[in-house]
Protein backbone atom coordinates (compact mmCIF):
# COMPACT_ATOMS: atom_id res chain seq x y z
CA UNK A 1 0.00 0.00 0.00
CA UNK A 2 1.57 3.42 -1.00
CA UNK A 3 1.87 6.31 1.36
CA UNK A 4 0.76 10.05 0.34
CA UNK A 5 2.14 12.88 2.71
CA UNK A 6 -0.80 14.26 4.43
CA UNK A 7 0.51 17.67 6.32
CA UNK A 8 -1.76 17.97 9.82
CA UNK A 9 -2.16 20.08 12.31
CA UNK A 10 -3.55 20.02 15.96
CA UNK A 11 -6.16 22.97 16.54
CA UNK A 12 -5.69 21.03 20.05
CA UNK A 13 -2.82 19.80 21.22
CA UNK A 14 -4.46 17.17 23.35
CA UNK A 15 -6.06 15.26 20.92
CA UNK A 16 -4.49 12.44 18.76
CA UNK A 17 -3.71 12.43 15.45
CA UNK A 18 -5.23 9.99 13.04
CA UNK A 19 -4.52 6.33 13.65
CA UNK A 20 -4.81 3.05 11.61
CA UNK A 21 -6.00 0.60 14.34
CA UNK A 22 -4.71 -2.42 12.37
CA UNK A 23 -2.32 -2.67 9.10
CA UNK A 24 -3.97 -2.49 5.66
CA UNK A 25 -6.71 -0.32 7.43
CA UNK A 26 -8.11 1.89 4.73
CA UNK A 27 -9.59 4.56 7.54
CA UNK A 28 -7.53 6.33 10.07
CA UNK A 29 -10.02 6.86 13.47
CA UNK A 30 -10.57 10.59 14.40
CA UNK A 31 -11.60 11.72 17.62
CA UNK A 32 -13.65 14.32 19.21
CA UNK A 33 -12.45 17.15 20.59
CA UNK A 34 -15.50 18.34 22.83
CA UNK A 35 -17.75 16.35 25.33
CA UNK A 36 -21.22 15.94 23.56
CA UNK A 37 -24.18 14.46 23.88
CA UNK A 38 -26.76 13.22 21.89
CA UNK A 39 -30.22 12.59 22.17
CA UNK A 40 -32.64 10.41 20.68
CA UNK A 41 -33.01 12.13 17.20
CA UNK A 42 -30.70 15.14 17.64
CA UNK A 43 -27.49 16.10 15.58
CA UNK A 44 -24.50 17.81 16.02
CA UNK A 45 -21.48 19.36 14.47
CA UNK A 46 -18.67 17.58 16.32
CA UNK A 47 -15.13 19.24 15.71
CA UNK A 48 -12.27 17.10 15.70
CA UNK A 49 -9.80 19.19 16.39
CA UNK A 50 -7.04 18.77 13.46
CA UNK A 51 -6.92 20.77 10.06
CA UNK A 52 -5.24 18.69 7.03
CA UNK A 53 -4.17 19.74 4.10
CA UNK A 54 -4.32 17.34 0.94
CA UNK A 55 -1.92 16.91 -2.55
CA UNK A 56 -4.00 18.00 -5.40
CA UNK A 57 -5.69 15.35 -6.73
CA UNK A 58 -6.75 13.25 -3.30
CA UNK A 59 -9.55 13.60 -1.28
CA UNK A 60 -10.38 12.94 2.50
CA UNK A 61 -14.21 11.08 3.11
CA UNK A 62 -15.09 11.19 6.84
CA UNK A 63 -16.97 7.89 7.09
CA UNK A 64 -18.76 7.18 10.00
CA UNK A 65 -17.77 4.13 12.60
CA UNK A 66 -19.37 0.51 12.07
CA UNK A 67 -19.40 0.25 15.62
CA UNK A 68 -21.37 3.16 16.73
CA UNK A 69 -23.68 2.82 14.09
CA UNK A 70 -24.39 -0.72 15.23
CA UNK A 71 -24.13 -0.39 18.90
CA UNK A 72 -25.63 2.86 19.10
CA UNK A 73 -27.51 4.07 15.72
CA UNK A 74 -25.15 6.79 15.43
CA UNK A 75 -23.94 7.84 12.26
CA UNK A 76 -23.09 10.81 9.88
CA UNK A 77 -25.48 12.69 7.97
CA UNK A 78 -23.75 13.38 5.29
CA UNK A 79 -22.07 10.40 5.13
CA UNK A 80 -19.27 9.98 3.79
CA UNK A 81 -17.89 13.77 4.28
CA UNK A 82 -16.03 15.49 1.30
CA UNK A 83 -13.30 17.28 2.39
CA UNK A 84 -11.35 18.34 -1.23
CA UNK A 85 -7.70 19.17 -1.15
CA UNK A 86 -8.29 23.17 -1.06
CA UNK A 87 -10.01 23.34 2.52
CA UNK A 88 -7.83 24.50 5.33
CA UNK A 89 -10.44 24.43 8.11
CA UNK A 90 -10.77 22.45 11.07
CA UNK A 91 -12.40 18.59 10.22
CA UNK A 92 -15.48 18.45 11.57
CA UNK A 93 -18.40 15.49 11.83
CA UNK A 94 -22.09 16.19 11.28
CA UNK A 95 -23.40 12.96 13.45
CA UNK A 96 -26.66 11.99 14.22
CA UNK A 97 -28.58 9.59 17.05
CA UNK A 98 -30.96 7.28 15.30
CA UNK A 99 -31.60 5.34 18.20
CA UNK A 100 -35.11 6.38 19.31
CA UNK A 101 -34.79 5.87 23.33
CA UNK A 102 -30.96 5.96 24.15
CA UNK A 103 -28.44 9.22 24.37
CA UNK A 104 -24.82 8.75 23.76
CA UNK A 105 -22.66 11.12 25.01
CA UNK A 106 -18.88 11.15 22.93
CA UNK A 107 -16.48 12.34 25.06
CA UNK A 108 -13.52 14.58 24.38
CA UNK A 109 -10.49 12.03 22.47
CA UNK A 110 -13.57 9.51 21.70
CA UNK A 111 -13.16 7.77 18.47
CA UNK A 112 -15.99 9.13 16.21
CA UNK A 113 -14.92 8.43 12.67
CA UNK A 114 -12.75 7.26 10.12
CA UNK A 115 -10.34 9.39 7.51
CA UNK A 116 -10.23 7.59 4.16
CA UNK A 117 -7.75 9.54 1.60
CA UNK A 118 -8.18 8.72 -1.99
CA UNK A 119 -6.89 9.82 -5.36
CA UNK A 120 -9.65 11.66 -8.05
CA UNK A 121 -9.70 11.75 -11.31
CA UNK A 122 -11.38 15.28 -12.58
CA UNK A 123 -13.94 14.97 -15.24
CA UNK A 124 -14.88 16.54 -18.59
CA UNK A 125 -18.19 16.88 -18.56
CA UNK A 126 -19.38 16.44 -22.67
CA UNK A 127 -22.99 17.51 -23.83
CA UNK A 128 -24.24 15.27 -25.93
CA UNK A 129 -27.64 15.27 -26.80
CA UNK A 130 -28.66 11.51 -26.75
CA UNK A 131 -26.60 9.03 -24.39
CA UNK A 132 -25.38 5.78 -25.03
CA UNK A 133 -27.27 2.90 -24.43
CA UNK A 134 -26.45 0.46 -22.03
CA UNK A 135 -27.94 -2.96 -20.09
CA UNK A 136 -29.56 -1.34 -17.51
CA UNK A 137 -30.29 2.17 -19.42
CA UNK A 138 -32.52 3.95 -17.46
CA UNK A 139 -33.79 1.47 -14.74
CA UNK A 140 -32.95 2.50 -11.22
CA UNK A 141 -34.74 2.47 -7.58
CA UNK A 142 -35.03 -1.32 -7.13
CA UNK A 143 -35.94 -1.61 -10.73
CA UNK A 144 -33.84 -5.28 -10.58
CA UNK A 145 -37.10 -6.54 -8.56
CA UNK A 146 -34.21 -7.55 -5.44
CA UNK A 147 -34.13 -5.81 -2.28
Amino acid sequence: MANVQVLITRLDPSVPLPTYAKGGDAGADIVTRVDVTLQPGERALVPTGIAIALPDGYVALVHPRSGLAIKHGVTMVNAPGTVDAGYRGELQCIMINHDPKEAITFHKGDRIAQLVIQKVERAEFVEVKDLPGSGRGIGGFGSTGKS
